[in-house]
């Protein structure tokens, strides 16, 4: 990615050129988890309720070839804060609770977050976490948030209606009971449902706004929803949770489809409630709102959810878990009344990584030097040529190593489970499903992704690839 190092270097010079100290706007960032590329209407959704996302694609921008870090949680989520892809940054998988030392960041980490914070921003992080617990060098706190409420452990984000969250480092009970599953503090599924994280969250960012509405403030809303419980999955065969039905309780519909379409349109009005907020607090104008999909569609509900039942990954083949385009390609929206041109389709093929550069620039914040991170803001703001990257990268480790590589924004290699796999080449431009393996045809372009999977790569002492 050359030329996001370069464009990274540069920001430092950059950075607040288009907006002075005094006009530098406010940003919320908004992350679904497990939220499908196929489930907002503005992407083809034909059963799922989400007018306020898509009023916000009509009012904003819409990106139709945007990826998420990984196909999974945590390195995904480090990917976007930290503006490195997965085979430089920190965490590149899920460990879980018996390496939590390896999904966790450092001290030598530098985040979005903390870019922002040093150019005298209040920084806020609501929800789910899942890259560093109390006391870790990956606590929020550490890494440049002022404040932070929601779940510190990825693997209890699972449970929607928990029996506990963290409040800066300080535990908060809940009165939800408790059946206790797994390995980790507060895994499980309540019986007394009394207290819904979406709902808390969707508070505390109202509350976030308001305490910080006279400064800029950057809000990383970090939701659950549409995940999966996949204790209560286990246990029960059903871990769509969520408080009640909303408009579906009357569909003919299983009661897991009623439960998954119910979680995403409250969030969908949560959302416009936010948006509302700003507006009645005249700060509408002044605050980018980003909205986003840490990766692929889940199928953890149990046996009675189908994820066709939705479609939820609409033309795209794979889920998350997947390198295929289902696992990784997500909705992204971006809306700045006044700023970003209403109605907006962008082909720009952009990932999590560019979120980096992007706030920086235009937060007036200066980055590390050495990034594979892109600035949107010329594509957002309509302002100057885009630059583009190369290509982009991303290895997953389950059941072995897998790889991808997307050169040129429309060649897709991929090398699944092992080094010594073959590697498939598909062209998105001809094959947006993946189905027709051109390898053979195209030796040149194999030859230089086999090249960049060598070396995107640098080992960490948790990540590392076995030499070919």
């Amino acid at each position: 990615m050359k030329l996001g190092k370069f464009a990274g270097a540069l920001l430092g010079l950059l950075a607040g050129a288009a907006f002075g100290a005094e006009s530098k706007p406010n940003i919320i960032l908004i992350l679904a988890d497990d939220l499908g590329y196929g489930e907002l209407g503005s992407y083809g959704q034909k059963l799922i309720k989400t007018p306020v996302l898509d009023r916000m694609a009509a009012e904003g921008m819409r990106f139709t070839q945007f990826y998420a870090g990984n196909t999974v949680c945590a390195p995904s989520r480090s990917v976007l804060l930290t503006g490195l892809h997965t085979g430089h940054t920190r965490v590149r998988g899920n460990a879980g609770p018996q390496n939590t030392a390896a999904q966790t960041l450092m001290s030598g980490d530098v985040t979005f977050a903390r870019v922002l914070q040093q150019a005298g921003y209040r920084t806020g992080l609501i929800g789910k976490w899942g890259l560093g617990l109390v006391d870790e060098p990956g606590e929020p706190r550490k890494q440049g948030f002022d404040s932070y409420f929601g779940f510190l452990s990825q693997t209890q984000a699972h449970n929607h209606f928990p029996d506990h969250l963290w409040r800066d480092g300080v535990k908060v009970p809940l009165p939800n009971d408790l059946v206790h599953l797994g390995a980790v503090e507060g895994t499980g599924y309540a019986t007394k449902r009394l207290a819904y994280a979406g709902d808390l969250f969707a508070a505390e960012a109202h509350k976030f706004i308001a305490d910080n509405a006279a400064r800029p403030f950057l809000l990383y809303l970090s939701v659950i929803a549409p995940h999966a419980n996949n204790e209560r999955a286990k246990a029960l065969g059903d871990g769509n949770e969520v408080p009640d039905f909303g408009p579906y309780a009357d569909r003919p519909w299983t009661d897991t489809h009623k439960a998954h379409a119910a979680m995403i349109t409250r969030l969908d009005a949560q959302i416009g409630e936010l948006l509302a907020d700003l507006k009645r607090r005249g700060l509408d104008e002044n605050t980018l709102v980003l909205f986003a999909s840490d990766n692929g569609p889940h199928e953890e509900a149990g046996p009675g959810y189908d994820p066709k039942f939705f479609e939820v990954c609409g033309p795209l083949t794979g889920m998350k878990r997947a390198l295929t385009e289902g696992g990784i390609r997500i909705p992204f929206i971006a809306r700045w009344p006044g700023q970003i041109k209403p109605g907006a389709v962008s082909t720009h093929v952009g990932y999590f990584g560019d979120m980096m550069a992007t706030l920086a620039e235009i937060g007036g914040g200066k980055v590390p030097a050495s990034l594979d991170s892109i600035s949107l803001a010329p594509t957002l703001l309509d302002r100057g040529p885009q630059p583009k990257h190369e290509f982009l990268y991303w290895e997953f480790y389950e059941e072995g190593v897998s790889q991808a590589v997307l050169l040129e924004g429309h060649w897709k290699g991929l090398r699944l489970k092992t080094t010594s796999a073959p590697l498939q080449l598909f062209d998105l431009d001809h094959d947006l499903a993946e189905q027709h393996d051109i390898a053979a045809k195209h030796p040149e372009v194999v030859a230089r992704i086999a090249d960049l999977m060598r070396t995107a790569h640098i080992d960490n002492a948790y990540w590392k690839i076995p030499a070919r």
